[in-house]
């Protein structure tokens, strides 16, 4: 029996107790401490999942769910404020798997309405926390059905308005009303107002007041666009409120409120969807399409396909399809590999069916180690069974439908015969208005109740390809009528091109050879009359191919090695089109051997000097804006084959005989094996005996041996291309026993508390047969007894782990061969072991780790470290020395982590950083991650001449310099003499550059790019540059200046900077440049320093010093880099200085993990 409590009466506090408040984690919830101090390893109860507010229907199940934590387990009571809680009315349940505490009203009446509490207490302390219930009432009350019309809509209804004349109303009640509470609206009503007067109202009120859709008390969004999930549209004095794509989901109890007053409800029920066939096993070959096909009882547009329990999409690997009449659903698995077995599951709603995936391998040993060609045939599928069914539930379907749209004709004509004896007897002419809610839509797109023709089948969208015929199909509920089709609004007539045509009650516009113009919007009219139906027709331009070429195109394609094999394709489509080749999936490039020819008609692709390799699937992608086609054909060449492959496993080996077998060659350069070619030598004598050719079986039986005699043979495999290389067996002694020699001593692999891992090596004796596996023994250190570890008839192959081993105990091993003569010789013991897990500080164990990445914004960044620790360590990823965004996801396992920035942005630039801790020690690397896109171009470019023979090159910065460090900028020379663009400076981090050797005469043109980690932006132009050449001649006559005596001119100046130094930052291990200019005559000797230490013999900087540009690159920076760096320039004239700081950003690591 349960406790029964009242939800306000509370327990006193017991002797030496205190009530301390405490705060849960959880809003809402109430913690109360009965001690001072928790004792060690206690805790009070609390919620880590408390009851929400519930709003259900009437007779449905409601269920409170708490999850609740605390140390020792608390104890968990259900109350309410008002009534108790009994068993026959309430279940209390205790999920053990989800560790939920339920509270469970089965068919729950609007008696149960309150609110409930959840009461969880132990020794130390108790938790609280309160949840509502409110219960819908289902259905009408009389009053209510007197004043609102409701009614299912098949479609819109169009009722012929009359002249509207406003009723009198009583001022009496307009003041009860506007002075009234809301839940007195429908009291006011009833004593005061008629039902017309209440029309009158609704009306007005659903005009003034906001619209709220409720269903299962939860507030749907909804929208006024009619294409969205669910709309409400307002059709003169009619809301219409519409569900688009009802699913399952959609079902439950819908209510209209209005300015928070719920006018009315109804409960919305769809039929349940069941499989009349489920989906059946499926057993394919590798690398062919699966099919799994079912049939269900209701059009549905969309199920749910499940693969291993996770949800299927549409995409390269799997295709989603739904029949025209959405009860045939389908998925095909492409190219099915082993990895994709398992079970496949159809879920619609509450049913489901599953089957499994069974893919077998190719075990061809042709084939082997070689990928498989896809095959283009499919596995599974219902066939002709399951479109029978689907036709005969269509056609029941139908049926029923149009019974449905039968009665509502009956209803609606009552209805009009009541409305117009009704219309007769009173005096005043009203129009009413009309509150509907359109809770399902079904397949009669429009029809009009009131007249005698209506659609029963409207048009739907129609997506069709350039070039290929389509029809826009309706139906009418009645032959004798005429149909006027339109386009875009103006009248359609048959030509060659459209067809109209009428068949019985369907009527269809059949276009031909659909053409771009023939996109639009198309509609329908029956009768002329006002009843429409509407379709939106849209025009594709895919891709297409032809069939007769691309039969052609499929064919194998055969050639031998060292020959060239071609592919060429046509196909039509919108264009521009990205064509791309492949072999074997991956996208081939053009190089010496491969050339790529496109068009926009056709494609072709070359290989030149094709090897054995070159063997595999070629396929051809074409994709535009419209969609992608594929195309697949096979390339196979021809080589001899490679040596069949050892050891001989020998059948038997008596004095009469010696028969063995051997494996086939690795591959057999396309053509099947025709023969083995054998020869054989007795061990001793130089020369070999010829066998010869023994067929296409890889064994033989040699009958001409001496017994006790040894022998080796050399195998050789043939086909129409040509002989192998020979493989020679190891020596085969004929009738004797032999016991293999000792192996190699077994080596410790690794060791750990519960297993300790051994290798070791074959003997170089096997006794003239195959090694048929060994026997490994075990023994503790000071003792002298062995012990087999392996069970005696049970030899072990290759490695082996022993596991019966004791944590601390010290070991050592040894291992026999075993023949098919016994066991041989046992090798030398191996070093002692201990049972124990060894400790292991962290290690990379990637061989180059690339430190350095550039990411074009908007893609998504990876780095992958992989790592070896014992014991397993916890990982920290920091960006700039701080713990990463959200946004960035990190996946670890045992032995690595990866870190994905799913769509990168300039602010995730930084250095990232991984930790890798254990007990034993931690290692750290760092890799930059730049985020940036490709530069925008600098501004406008101005030239001026300071010096003769010099131009000045100054130009605007470029948007992206602030944004991008390591943005510099290159500058471009055409010479009108040369025609030709030449490099003058590169690399430079500031906005002006001084050109020299301009010469007199000619015309001079400057273009200035931004460059950064991404690429080269677009030029910048200067304006034409051109000093005029002076002419020593005047109309062809000579003439001589006597010039007075010149004084020397001196142009010897003092060093100095045009352009200093700046600050600069660098990551460790990447390079740093540094630039200045210096100007000065005679030229300036440069020098730079390091904290005043000579930098000129130091082979970590490149140093260059180019028309007064001065550069210096550290090649990799590192911690000792940091300082201060000056150039010192100086002449006869002076001696100038520059300097500048390098800051090696550190790795900030935490002070604890």
């Amino acid at each position: 029996m349960f406790k029964m409590r009242k939800a306000k009466n509370d327990e006193p506090t017991a002797p030496g107790q205190v009530k301390i408040k405490k705060k849960s984690i959880v809003p809402g919830v109430m913690i109360t401490q009965y001690v001072e101090v928790l004792p060690e390893g206690t805790t009070t109860p609390d919620f880590t999942r408390k009851p929400i507010a519930l709003t259900i229907q009437e007779g449905k199940l409601a269920i409170f769910r708490a999850i609740i934590t605390g140390t020792p387990t608390p104890t968990v009571t259900w109350v309410r404020n008002n009534g108790e809680i009994n068993e026959e009315k309430y279940k209390m349940v205790y999920d053990t798997s989800s560790g939920e505490h339920q509270l469970q009203i089965p068919d729950v009446s609007v008696d149960q309405t309150d609110t409930y509490k959840c009461f969880a207490r132990n020794e130390f302390g108790k938790a609280v926390v309160t949840a509502a219930l409110n219960v819908i009432e289902v259905g009408f009350k009389k009053s209510k059905a007197m004043f609102f019309v409701f009614a299912f809509s098949l479609s819109r209804v169009e009722i012929e308005p009359r002249e509207e004349t406003k009723p009198e109303i009583d001022e009496k009640f307009w003041e009860l009303l506007l002075s009234a509470d809301k839940k007195d609206y429908e009291t006011i009503c009833a004593q005061y107002a008629s039902l017309k007067i209440i029309e009158y109202i609704l009306h007005f009120i659903c005009s003034i007041f906001l619209h709220s859709q409720i269903k299962d008390g939860v507030m749907i969004p909804f929208d006024i666009d009619t294409n969205e999930k669910h709309a409400l549209k307002q059709v003169g004095k009619k809301f219409v409120f519409s569900i688009n794509g009802l699913n399952p989901e959609d079902a439950g109890l819908y209510q209209v409120e209005v300015d928070g007053v719920k006018i009315f409800s109804t409960d919305l029920k769809l039929p349940t969807v069941d499989f009349l066939v489920k989906i059946q096993d499926v057993k394919a070959q590798e690398r062919e399409d699966a099919m799994f096909e079912c049939v269900l009882s209701h059009p549905m547009k969309k199920i749910t396909w499940m693969g291993k329990n996770i949800p299927l999409q549409q995409g390269d690997k799997y295709d989603i399809a739904v029949s025209e009449d959405m009860l045939i659903h389908t998925l095909v698995v492409k190219d099915c590999l082993p990895l994709d077995k398992g079970i496949y599951a159809a879920v619609a709603g509450l049913k489901s069916c599953s089957a499994w995936l069974i893919v077998e391998a190719d075990n061809d040993p042709n084939s082997h180690g070689k990928k498989k060609i896809r095959k283009t045939t499919r596995a599974g599928g219902g066939g002709a069974d399951i479109l029978k069914v689907a036709q005969e539930q269509n056609a029941k379907i139908q049926k029923e439908r149009e019974e449905l749209v039968a009665k509502a004709e009956a209803a609606a004509k009552v209805a009009k015969e009541e409305e117009e004896v009704k219309a007769k007897t009173e005096t005043k002419t009203e129009t009413k208005a009309n509150v509907k809610l359109h809770c399902l839509n079904i397949s009669v797109p429009r029809c009009s109740l009131e007249q005698g023709v209506f659609f029963t089948s409207g048009l739907s969208d129609v997506t069709a390809i350039i070039g290929t015929n389509t029809e826009l199909v309706c139906k009418l509920s009645s032959e004798d009528c005429d149909t006027v089709w339109y386009k875009d609004g103006k009248e359609i007539t048959a030509t060659e091109d459209i067809c109209i045509v009428k068949d019985g009650t369907y009527q269809k516009l059949i276009i031909r050879k659909c053409k771009e113009d023939d996109a639009g919007k198309y509609r329908c009219e029956a009768d002329g009359r006002k009843t429409e139906a509407v379709c939106v027709f849209f025009l594709l331009d895919p891709p297409r191919i032809d069939p007769d070429e691309l039969a052609e195109f499929i064919k194998p394609v055969i050639i031998k090695t060292g020959k060239d094999a071609g592919f060429k394709l046509s196909f039509v489509g919108r264009e521009p089109m990205k064509i791309q080749w492949y072999n074997e999936g991956e996208e081939l490039l053009e190089d010496n051997h491969i050339r790529i020819e496109k068009s926009s008609t056709h494609s072709r692709l070359l290989l030149t000097k094709c090897q054995r390799k070159s063997s595999g699937e070629i396929k051809i992608k074409i994709k535009n804006e419209c969609g992608t086609t594929e195309a697949i054909t096979h390339l196979i060449v021809l080589d001899k084959p490679t040596p069949p492959l050892g050891p001989v496993d020998i059948i038997e080996s008596s004095a009469n005989c010696i028969d063995f077998k051997w494996r086939p060659p690795k591959d057999n350069g396309g053509s099947p094996i025709t023969n083995y070619t054998l020869e054989r030598q007795q061990i001793g004598r130089n020369s070999w005996k010829k066998i010869g050719k023994i067929g296409p079986e890889p064994k033989f039986r040699d009958t001409d041996v001496d017994h006790g005699r040894k022998y080796c043979y050399h195998i050789r495999a043939e086909t129409d291309q040509g002989i192998s290389e020979m493989m020679e067996t190891d020596d085969i002694q004929a009738g004797t026993k032999a016991y293999p020699g000792p192996p190699s001593a077994p080596k410790i692999v690794s060791a750990f508390k519960d297993c300790i891992n051994l290798a070791w090596s074959a003997p170089t004796n096997t006794g003239g047969a195959n090694i048929l596996g060994y026997n490994v023994e075990k023994r503790k250190n000071g003792s002298n007894l062995w012990g087999l570890v392996n069970p005696a008839n049970e030899p072990v192959r290759g490695t082996y782990a022993v596991k019966d081993v004791v944590e601390g105990i010290e070991y050592e091993f040894r291992v026999s061969a075993i023949n098919i003569s016994g066991a041989g010789e046992p090798s030398v013991p191996s070093e002692f072991a201990i049972a124990r897990d060894p400790k292991m500080r962290p290690q990379f164990t990637d061989k180059k780790i690339n430190n350095f990445m550039v990411i074009r914004a908007g893609n998504s960044a990876r780095v992958n470290f992989n790592f070896k620790a014992s014991p397993v360590p916890t990982i920290t990823w920091l960006k700039d020395g701080l713990p990463i965004a959200k946004h960035v996801t990190v996946s670890n396992t045992d032995t690595s982590s990866q870190l994905i920035i799913p769509s990168s942005e300039r602010h995730d630039t930084g250095i990232y950083t991984i930790i890798v801790k254990n007990l034993v020690g931690q290692e750290t690397s760092s890799v930059e991650i730049r985020i940036t896109d490709d530069p925008k171009p600098p501004g406008p470019v101005e030239l001026d001449q300071n010096v003769s023979g010099t131009v000045t090159v100054s130009w605007t910065p470029s948007p992206d310099e602030k944004k991008d460090d390591r943005l510099h900028y290159m500058v471009t020379k055409h010479d009108s003499v040369k025609r030709t663009w030449q490099t003058m400076a590169d690399h430079l981090f500031n906005n002006k550059f001084t050109v020299t050797n301009i010469m007199p005469g000619r015309q001079y043109q400057f273009r200035v790019y931004a460059k950064n980690d991404m690429g080269v932006s677009k030029s910048s132009e200067s304006p034409t540059w051109e000093v005029k050449k002076k002419k020593g001649r005047l109309n062809n006559k000579t003439f001589s200046v006597n010039l007075p005596a010149s004084k020397d001119c001196n142009f010897d100046t003092p060093p100095s900077f045009s352009v200093p130094l700046k600050l600069h930052n660098s990551p460790e291990s990447y390079e740093c440049y540094m630039t200045c200019a210096v100007t000065g005559n005679p030229r300036p000797r440069v020098t730079w320093y390091r904290n005043n230490i000579s930098l000129s013999t130091n082979t970590n900087y490149y140093i260059i010093n180019t028309c007064g540009v001065c550069s210096m690159k550290i090649l990799k920076v590192g911690p000792k880099d940091s300082g201060e760096y000056t150039v010192v320039a100086e002449n006869p004239l002076g001696r100038v200085e520059c300097s500048t700081k390098l800051i090696v950003k550190g790795i900030k690591l935490p002070h604890s993990f």
